[in-house]
């Protein structure tokens, strides 16, 4: 994936801010949404397009279109900046893939401490039975 280039391919949209702030909110377009079409970006292959479709699918649109939004600072232009960030990580943590599973082994003393419980369990029970344990 090249970075550069999909930030190159955003698309923006702006408008006002919701919620309180006066003047400032009601005057000037500070909220903004970086929109990325999916499906006709160049900077990424098709296997990590698809990869990309499908982790994020309740995000993306039905056009294919994956967005973020940002309104949280004063002025559009650090808007535009964290909403970009914001979609760059989006696209970054649905392209890392997990580490392998290692499997380990169970330590021989934690296997012979189960079984040791499982037994002094067992005697007990057996008492109360009235069998008398392992004697019998």
């Amino acid at each position: 994936m090249d970075i550069e280039l999909l930030k190159s391919e955003l698309l923006y949209r702006t408008s006002r801010s919701g919620g309180k702030g006066g003047q400032n909110v009601n005057k000037v377009e500070t909220k903004v949404e970086a929109r990325f079409n999916v499906a006709a970006s160049a900077a990424l292959s098709e296997e990590e397009k698809a990869l990309v479709l499908e982790k994020l699918a309740n995000q993306v649109s039905g056009e294919g279109i994956l967005s973020a939004v940002n309104q949280t600072e004063r002025s559009q232009l650090s808007n535009k900046f964290l909403a970009e960030e914001k979609l760059v990580k989006l696209v970054e943590k649905a392209l890392k893939k997990p580490k392998k599973r290692k499997p380990n082994r169970i330590p021989t003393a934690v296997k012979e401490a189960r079984l040791e419980a499982k037994r002094r369990l067992s005697e007990k029970k057996a008492v109360r039975k009235g069998k008398g344990g392992n004697d019998e």
